[in-house]
Formats: C-alpha cells, structure tokens, sequence
C-alpha cells in the first residue's frame, strides 16, 4: 500500500510503498478515503510532541470503509463505511486519561496511508450527510470540541459562549456545537475575513483580537459570557477571565500564544469562575459528539483538500495558519 512517511524529526514527508496491516483480535482494517491533518501532526514533524518515535505514519483522523475484522470483533462491520475514534485506553477515570492513553498516528501506525489498523471498538458509522472528507475532518477537533463545551463546561441553551480563534478546527467545531445547541455565539480571530466567515455560519458576532482593547469592546457591546472556549492561552487568556460573568465557566485546550499573562486572582474567586484544561476525551465524548452532529446534522467545514501524495504541501498551508476549517487528504 501506498503511506506518507515521516523518516525523522524535520524530514520532508515522503510517500512509500509498504506492506498493509493486518487485523489481529479485536482489530479492524479500514480502506481509507480520506485523512484529516491536525496541529499535532505539525509538533510531530518538528520534534515538539512528547512522543518521539521515529520514522512513523503519521495521521488520527480518517474515514473509509472497513475491509478485514480480526477474532471477536462483529464481522457486520465488514464494508461499512466508518469514521474512527483516534483515542484508545482513556482508562476509568473520566476526569482525566490514563498513561497508557494512546491516540492514532504516534506511536502506531497512522491514517496517512491507503489502509489502517484500528481496534474494531473505535469504529463509527459515518453520519450518511456527511461525505468521507467531512467525516475524515471530525474525530480529533471534534471530540476536543465536544469535551470542552458540553463535558466541562456544561453549555446550555441561551448561554453566552466566546470561542477564541475562529479558522482552526478546533474553535470552529467548538462554535458549531454551541450554535446548535442553542446559544449565543461569539468569536475573535486575528483575520476580519474569517470573523465575517463565523457569522456567515450563524456566530452572533466576533472582534479583532489584534485590537489593543478588544477585550474592553467586546465587553461593551455583549455584556460578559457564560462560556469561554479557548486554544491560545497567552496574553488574551487574561481578557476571557475579565470578560466572564460570576459563575463563568472556562475551557482551555490549547496554548499557541504560550505562557499566560498577569491574571488578578480576585476575579476569579470573586466571580467564582471555573477553569478546565481539556483535550481530547472519553469513548462516552465521542457517542456525545456523534449523537449531536447527527440529530443536528452538523458539517464539518473543510478548507482545502490534498491528495495524499501532497501531505507535506498540506503540512506546510497548515503551519502558515492559512485555513479557515480542516486541512483533508484525499486517499486514492
């Protein structure tokens, strides 16, 4: 089978010819169609990632139809069009994952690749509204998503939400669940056109985070918010604690501002905020986010679509942050 193959740390992604995987039990084996990127696989490439093992087959997310199941695993899966849950061995705790929590593309083989070992139990049927590009966007930046704006910080309807850095999957996904589920929806980004982009996908409103005081006039014309979504940490993180109203509830997934500002602790315990860390998320996340965006029929926004052989081209438009939804290989 044809793979994209990440030789070492800052190597050049570089298509191969390999021997395709097999299902042992409890293992399912998916033809792929389609393969999502995500921020990760850029750390991966640069050496940043916490796991280091090289050379790999990089990619979580994917969507196919599955061709082979191994011992004990229901064999109805057989020619089943599917997308995968990417995270495995979550553990009991549902607070927090285990050690042994792995998710797909480091360190087994990943979706960047015409076939994929996967455990059978991770397997989705793929929502019919959705095509395999969309389904293949879904898993990872939805799951996290899903984890932070219901499982922490317990959205309901007629709530204010802030999701910061509207463009990534990420945020988008965050937006779009809020939306349906029935609140109000606001976002930043550094970029008017994808603000103006938001809205056209039913946020209320959005602000220039480059503005000196954006946070000031976003607190003028809504208020405060009940939630706030967040992946950037940095200096802006410092607003979304201002811009909580008492009660407020924060999530944080991500920190590619880096460290965090100067934060009066005052407003958080007067306020009596609640701050979460959160990224990625149980098997029962993932049934949440896959009822939700079938009932709903949610679509995941889709930027650009590589073939597979242009992953490191799709490597590089991600790093430029030049996207306005998922970056997609399409396989075969």
């Amino acid at each position: 089978m044809k793979a994209v193959y990440l030789e070492a740390i800052d190597a050049p992604f570089t298509l191969i010819d390999t021997d395709r995987p097999t299902a042992g039990p409890g293992q399912a084996i998916v033809q792929v169609k389609a393969a999502a990127l995500n921020r990760r696989d850029v750390w991966i490439q640069h050496g940043k990632y916490f796991l280091k093992d090289y050379p790999a087959i990089l990619g979580s997310d994917c969507a196919g139809v599955v061709t082979e199941v191994g011992a004990g695993a229901d064999p109805k899966w057989v020619g089943q069009e599917v997308l995968v849950d990417p995270g495995s061995n979550w553990g009991d705790n549902p607070r927090a994952h285990s050690a042994d929590y792995k998710i797909l593309g480091m360190p087994q083989a990943g979706a960047f690749a015409e076939f994929v070992q996967v455990p059978a139990e991770n397997l989705h049927h793929k929502p019919p509204h959705m095509s395999f590009e969309e389904a293949a966007a879904l898993p990872l930046a939805g799951l996290t998503a899903y984890r932070s704006v219901f499982s922490k910080c317990g959205l309901q309807p007629g709530e204010k939400a802030l999701v910061t850095g509207a463009g990534g999957g990420v945020a988008l996904f965050a937006m779009q669940f809020a939306i349906a589920a029935g609140a109000e929806v606001w976002v930043t980004s550094g970029d008017e056109e994808k603000i103006e982009k938001a809205k056209a996908l039913g946020a209320a409103g959005g602000i220039n985070y480059k503005l000196e005081d954006w946070g000031k006039q976003l607190k003028a014309q809504v208020g405060g918010f009940d939630v706030a979504i967040d992946g950037a940490g940095g200096e802006g993180f410092v607003q979304l604690v201002k811009l909580a109203k008492p009660g407020g509830r924060i999530a944080m997934y991500g920190g590619t501002t880096g460290m965090i500002g100067k934060i009066n602790p005052a407003e958080i315990f007067w306020k009596q905020l609640a701050i979460f860390g959160s990224t990625m998320g149980t098997a029962q996340d993932f049934a949440g986010m896959m009822k939700l965006v079938r009932e709903k029929e949610i679509k995941p926004v889709v930027d650009v679509v590589f073939p597979l052989e242009e992953a490191e081209q799709a490597m590089r438009y991600m790093e430029a942050s030049k996207q306005f939804g998922k970056i997609v290989l399409r396989v075969g």
